[in-house]
């Protein structure tokens, strides 16, 4: 199955889900139907169940117990920003998206740098390393690329970008990463953006980390076109 369209079916998989959650077909604290029951329902592969279950954890939506399975945390509002987010499904909902994250993103990191911590500084270090080590799935790749971007936002100091950012969750990192050819190429990629934007961090370079950001998301939206 080609990635995109591998994210393609994700985007259906959460968007049905988070519709069931807001109708309370699964209420706060009730355990969701296993892996291969959601594959079975929505008739896709359990890597793709995966994918949309990740991103409901990181909305917030869910948590998922070793070896329980995954229980819903909250039901989302009917109109609220996180079941917009939700109900992405084109590539120019996607483009879309990225022009709101340049808008916030490119802001944030120049308060990364001029605000960061040793702490918070550890913290976008370790996502880096954390991505760099990730050749295995697209939805680990994902998670390991937004949990960079959310460190930085954390950094910010600024409770509110991480807020946002959280509502917006893992489903608006692009893709594809894994299972096409230019997944090595692309993440390697993406990695030598976040390097930049981590060493003028680093450097509480405020000017440069917003043109890293900047740089970065650009490239995203040329990949996703691509």
């Amino acid at each position: 199955m080609a990635d995109g369209q591998e994210g393609s079916l994700a985007d259906r998989v959460e968007g049905g889900l988070r519709r069931d959650l807001g109708d309370g077909v699964w209420r706060p604290g009730e355990l969701l139907p296993s892996e291969g029951e959601l594959a079975a329902r929505f008739e896709v592969s359990r890597t793709v169940v995966r994918e949309a279950i990740s991103r409901l954890r990181a909305a917030g939506l869910v948590e998922t117990r070793k070896g329980r399975g995954s229980f819903v945390l909250a039901r989302p509002a009917a109109q609220d920003f996180g079941h917009s987010i939700g109900t992405v499904r084109s590539l120019s909902d996607r483009l879309h998206l990225l022009e709101l994250r340049r808008g916030i993103e490119v802001e944030a990191a120049a308060l990364a740098a001029a605000r960061r911590t040793p702490a918070a500084l550890a913290a976008i270090e370790a996502a880096l390393r954390g991505m760099a080590t990730v050749r295995g799935s697209a939805s680990d790749a994902v998670e390991a690329d937004f949990a960079f971007h959310r460190a930085v936002a954390v950094a910010t100091g600024n409770r509110f970008y991480l807020d946002l950012l959280d509502t917006l969750g893992a489903a608006a990192i692009t893709r594809p990463y894994a299972g096409s050819e230019r997944a090595p190429d692309h993440l390697d990629q993406v990695l030598g953006e976040h390097h930049k934007i981590l060493d003028a961090i680093r450097a509480s370079d405020a000017l440069g980390a917003a043109a890293a950001m900047r740089t970065h998301l650009d490239a995203s939206r040329a990949r996703l076109e691509g």
